[in-house]
């Protein structure tokens, strides 16, 4: 039997495995990003381990001279960035922020508009998610298949029968801004609260790219910060306050509704992460739909079907392929995985089967913010095509992914740019 001290030990070189191993590997997955060295230091601090609840000068504990202060300006730094009103950075995760917004604005039985998980709708608007949590009823917009979005005229119809009390927009694969402007309309008219979850395009609105959902008819938005924006693994709430009461409800949604302490070491980060949107933001936002778009174009160019065409593929940092006639997603996934090509399975509208979609995800933000450009999204389509439409073997092609990403391990758009992505501390020798 193995003591304490070697599974501690198992621990620290699983960990060092993994680190090592992002190090070699072309991270594709679009709900991920690196965080700079100056968010990871205020994160690895003292703060890890102290508990708040509540409000700035209003907490339950004593110790927080200090977080009193980093989490107003964590505020500050979040309501100038977005440009509202109001901002509340306790939440946890993005789904706790939905969690939270859903404690605020609609009660069991209430119903609700949303984007259903096949069109790319997030788990936690699904009955079988938070949103099912809280007892809310489910509505599934009309969806354009060809065109990746909302349709329109079907949402409209769709909003003024069933009169929900909340309209949810939102997607966890998001490839073009939704249509608001084209729906808001029909708010005021059943009168409803409307809500978008911004999870995956957060760094995107920070930096003018993708869409303004609160200068077109949002009441409130919700999302994590570790996407597009890339800080700590952790949620915000933001909004103009349109309605009334609604900051009291959002408050009391956070806590007492969702968290207890919130993480403190996260709330530093994201102040840091919020500082360098605000000075870097919008030429990152930039790039990584630029990047985006390129490696969607360089992947149809080699015989890949690559939705969207016709749209230019995408507007946000996403692209979605379908690779049935690859052997699937699940498949897909898979094989560029033993090649160090790291991207999710993902569904696509018209699959029924969530273990085995049609469907790969593909999102270029953490690239981008490790200096890649549009050239290298030429190099890596080439290295996905040889695996997936050539069926090469993943070992053959792995050595020249991992040359190409170890010319790329440095942070960009951010404080002390430069420094590499992948240095965590660690401590020679045996445990003792």
């Amino acid at each position: 039997m193995q003591s304490a001290k070697e599974l501690a030990q198992i621990v620290r070189e699983l960990t060092r495995g993994h680190n090592a191993w992002f190090r070699d590997s072309i991270p594709l997955i679009a709900s991920e990003n690196v965080m700079s060295p100056l968010a990871r230091e205020v994160m690895n601090s003292d703060l890890h381990n102290r508990y708040a609840e509540g409000l700035p000068g209003k907490r339950y504990y004593q110790g927080n001279i200090f977080v009193d202060q980093i989490e107003t300006l964590c505020e500050n730094l979040a309501k100038e960035v977005f440009r509202c009103k109001f901002a509340d950075v306790r939440s946890t995760s993005g789904t706790v922020s939905n969690l939270a917004v859903l404690m605020a604005v609609a009660k069991p039985r209430d119903k609700m508009t949303t984007v259903a998980l096949s069109d790319g709708g997030h788990i936690s608007h699904a009955k079988i998610g938070a949103t099912g949590l809280r007892g809310v009823r489910t509505y599934s917009y009309p969806f354009d298949e060809k065109n990746m979005n909302i349709d329109v005229q079907g949402a409209k119809r769709l909003i003024r029968e069933v009169k929900p009390k909340v309209a949810l927009f939102g997607q966890s694969v998001y490839l073009f801004p939704t249509p608001l402007d084209e729906i808001k309309e029909v708010f005021a008219e059943v009168n409803c609260t409307t809500w978008y979850d911004a999870a995956h395009v957060m760094g995107l609105i920070a930096g003018g790219r993708f869409q303004d959902p609160l200068r077109q008819g949002i009441d409130v938005v919700s999302g994590s910060t570790h996407k597009t924006l890339p800080g700590p693994q952790h949620g915000m709430i933001i909004s103009d306050l349109g309605k009334e009461s609604l900051e009291t409800s959002l408050r009391r949604g956070v806590f007492p509704g969702v968290t207890s302490n919130h993480h403190l070491h996260s709330v530093a980060a994201l102040a840091v992460t919020l500082a360098e949107a605000k000075e870097f933001g919008e030429a990152y936002a930039d790039q990584t739909v630029r990047n985006a778009k390129a490696l969607g174009e360089a992947l149809h160019e080699r015989d890949m079907d690559v939705l969207c065409e016709h749209l230019g593929f995408t507007e946000s940092h996403t692209i979605v392929v379908d690779v049935e006639r690859y052997h699937g997603g699940a498949k897909v996934a898979r094989a560029l995985e033993e090649a160090n090509i790291i991207l999710n399975k993902n569904l696509l509208p018209w699959d029924s089967d969530p273990v085995k979609p049609h469907g790969v995800r593909i999102g270029s933000q953490e690239l981008t913010r490790l200096g890649m450009k549009e050239a290298q999204m030429v190099e890596i389509a080439e290295l996905i095509a040889r695996v997936v439409v050539k069926e090469e073997p993943p070992a053959n092609v792995k050595p020249d992914v991992v040359a190409l990403k170890r010319q790329f391990t440095k942070l960009h758009y951010c404080f002390f740019e430069g420094e590499e992505a992948y240095d965590y501390p660690t401590y020679d020798g045996n445990l003792s």
